[in-house]
């Protein structure tokens, strides 16, 4: 059985929230008690209870504040601190599909800040703002992890990579027409509101949907192998080929410590590409590089 919530307010107070229709609580109900019982402690449900309810009724309403307060017995207070602290949630209502344009660094100063400007001029809205038409919200969002592909747009957290301004007007125009739109890679398009389900974590039951994964670009795994220790390409370092000798046990030319990737490196022993080019041996003991030592 659950207990109203005390709700905190600041500023003018507001009436208590509505509840929940029956049906729709009974529904709610029933999912909330799937996802809370994934954790040890109640209150470690509370992120996925906010995308469940925010996949009701497309942002995080003061209903489905209350609600959530209710199922993890905490104030309406708390709810709404965690609600406006992560920006994937909503807290007013949006478009069927939220179009974010990268304008982090890299995609910036490939294109980004271009085709967010082109797209407001285009939709006639501000950061934030919705068309007239509730199709589509317009955002700036910081890196999602695709740099390889700048600049990126995403469309309800599903990647259109390489863009232009040219054609992210083709995209946002498609979405408002109702065309099919399909995804640079990941999963095919569904509404603001059965993403928010599925980032609830429940399953996405669409045919071939969980097999349509995404995949990252060359860079990103090449970054991926070096942070396992799995060298992109083997290469020997130039210390570890050096005659001099080495304790009894150590390990011979060529080899890598187990944990070698771990340890620091100057720049240029561990970067080819450095000015200064690797390091190398020379007859008087010393680095060939002119700049960097190594003792006896």
């Amino acid at each position: 059985m659950t207990t109203a919530p005390r709700e905190v307010s600041l500023g003018m107070p507001q009436p208590p929230a509505p509840d929940y229709p029956a049906d729709v609580r009974a529904r709610l109900e029933a999912d909330a008690r799937e996802l809370i019982d994934r954790y040890p402690g109640a209150r470690s449900a509370l992120l996925p209870l906010l995308h469940l309810v925010q996949g009701e009724e497309g942002y995080v309403t003061r209903t489905g504040v209350r609600f959530c307060a209710e199922m993890l017995d905490l104030t309406t207070a708390e709810v709404t601190a965690v609600a406006t602290f992560y920006t994937m949630y909503r807290r007013r209502q949006g478009g069927d599909y939220q179009v974010g344009v990268c304008t982090n660094t890299l995609c910036a100063v490939m294109g980004g800040d271009a085709i967010f400007e082109t797209l407001k001029s285009h939709l006639d809205v501000e950061n934030g703002e919705t068309t007239g038409d509730g199709k589509v919200t317009l955002e700036h969002i910081e890196c999602n992890a695709a740099c390889d592909f700048a600049p990126v747009v995403m469309v309800n957290w599903e990647f259109f990579d390489n863009q232009t301004p040219e054609s992210a007007v083709r995209l946002v125009d498609d979405l408002r027409a109702g065309a099919t739109v399909e995804p640079t890679r990941g999963a095919p398009l569904c509404s603001f509101k059965e993403t928010s389900r599925i980032l609830a974590g429940f399953p996405d039951e669409r045919p071939g949907a969980v097999d349509a994964t995404g995949g990252a670009g060359p860079a990103s795994l090449i970054g991926l192998r070096l942070a396992k220790g799995e060298p992109a390409a083997r290469v020997v370092h130039p210390r570890a080929s050096r005659s001099a000798a080495r304790p009894a046990g150590a390990p011979g030319p060529g080899a890598e410590h187990p944990s070698s990737h771990d340890a620091p490196q100057d720049t240029s022993a561990s970067d080819p590409a450095h000015p200064s080019g690797p390091v190398t041996e020379n007859p008087g003991g010393t680095a060939g590089t002119g700049n960097t030592a190594e003792g006896a």
